[in-house]
């Protein structure tokens, strides 16, 4: 199950979700409404989301996304883009436990699954939080990562069915939460314009008229955690409030302009929406496969060559760069897992040129984690591939993105060019068919 949010809200892919009593992930990403497109070309044509290719290592700045992972139709754990500890160091603070995740080390389920879920878990085993505690964490995360997506209004989803998280803590009934939640976000809509985004950051501008207006302790409250850099959200989870009874509280000073809120530092972009377009191709599909593993290489010329596509196998990944410019194919494929370059580094350096902006990127990669798709997506790959593969799902995916191929047409035309020798020099062979 996958589409824009302008095809299905939010809460009823939630209600789906929850009727099916489907397990697996929902995968949400913003995207900028002034780059939007009808969603019949959406659903038509297939999208990516990626951030604009400025950074030098695009991974280190995610974008704005969230996901939400669900057991027989309940949820379990949901999270947000930010990919570090400090959401869960904030909360933390309640149970004054802070100090406890810096001696910790990277617990083997941060691999396979969210590393704030890992490490929290780790705290459970360690004794550190009770069962109670990491239950009320889970569920405050849960309520603020909903409250984020039930304010969203454009975006892309993706569901994908897959074995449950495990261990599991706790799972939560979605159709109370909604009802609460919703309730949440259009009384946060009254707050407008004073207060646009819980990740705003409250600063005092007029302390003589809050020193009078608030008893001493409230307002040193106050005057302790509205330094400019704290965010609402942030003060939700040290007072264990929702975000609603905090903005609630300091709206009326907002109004008389005795606090202002600032942007946070840490306020993400969103994602601008990308189009991948299938355009009609008057010569033989062309097609490169990115993969230190020969084996692969020759499995995927055997398969593609066979149903009228070209094929050149580069197994270099220093190589990668240079060879794709000159063949400038229709489609590529690439291996997440290389010596020297990665595909990520691949996929993320391909972005940036406009020759490939459009060019459909497929990740080969034995990891099924959805980290790892997340991060693929980040970076700009169109879809991904787990090995080891079929020959109909490589098929799918290229008639998917280019089309099918010309048998006849890549009989008449292609011609054997690369010899043995040549392609351990390049360490690359291009296959074809006579």
């Amino acid at each position: 199950m996958q589409g824009t949010l302008n095809e299905i809200d939010i809460r009823s892919i939630l209600q789906l979700i929850e009727l099916g009593q489907r397990t697996g992930e929902l995968l949400v990403e913003a995207y900028s409404p002034h780059a939007s497109h009808t969603s019949s070309e959406a659903s038509s044509k297939g999208f990516a989301f990626t951030r604009p290719y400025q950074e030098a290592k695009p991974l280190k700045s995610a974008g704005p996304f969230w996901f939400v992972f669900f057991h027989n139709g309940q949820i379990a754990y949901a999270a947000d883009s930010e990919g570090s500890l400090s959401r869960l160091r904030d909360y933390l603070r309640r149970y004054k436990a802070t100090t406890a995740l810096d001696e910790l080390e990277l617990p083997s389920i941060a691999s396979s699954n969210a590393p704030e879920y890992g490490y929290l878990w780790a705290l459970l085993e360690k004794r550190v939080l009770t069962p109670a505690q990491g239950r009320s964490i889970i569920e405050s995360m849960v309520r603020e990562t909903l409250f984020d997506l039930l304010s969203l209004h454009n975006g892309y989803f993706i569901f994908e069915v897959s074995p449950a998280l495990a261990p599991q803590l706790t799972t939560l009934e979605i159709a109370p939460l909604v009802t609460k939640i919703m309730k949440q976000v259009q009384e946060w809509k009254q707050f407008h314009p004073h207060i646009q985004s819980p990740n705003q950051c409250p600063t005092i501008s007029d302390e003589a008229h809050l020193r009078a207006a608030l008893p001493e302790k409230a307002f040193r409250t106050l005057i302790q955690w509205a330094d400019g850099k704290t965010s609402l959200r942030q003060l939700s989870r040290y007072l264990n409030r929702d975000i609603l009874t905090v903005a609630r509280a300091i709206y009326p000073y907002l109004q008389r302009g005795w606090v202002q809120l600032l942007a946070s530092a840490a306020q993400e972009t969103p994602l601008i929406r990308r189009e991948w377009k299938r355009e009609a191709t008057p010569h033989v599909p062309r097609v490169v496969c990115i993969d230190d593993d020969m084996a692969i290489g020759k499995t995927v010329e055997y398969i593609l060559q066979a149903k009228g596509y070209e094929v050149t196998t580069i197994v270099n990944s220093l190589q990668a760069l240079t060879l794709v410019f000159q063949i400038k194919p229709d489609l590529i494929l690439c291996d997440l897992a290389m010596p020297e370059l990665d595909g990520y580094e691949i996929c993320g350096m391909l972005r940036k040129s406009t020759a490939f902006r459009q060019t459909p990127i497929i990740m080969l990669t034995g990891k099924d984690g959805f980290i790892d798709r997340v991060r693929a997506r980040m970076v700009g790959s169109t879809d991904y591939l787990t090995k080891p593969f079929g020959e109909s799902e490589l098929l799918m995916l290229l008639e998917k993105y280019i089309g099918l191929g010309d048998l006849e047409r890549y009989q008449d035309e292609i011609s054997v060019t690369n010899t043995l020798d040549a392609s351990q020099e390049t360490g690359m062979t291009k296959s074809a068919s006579v």
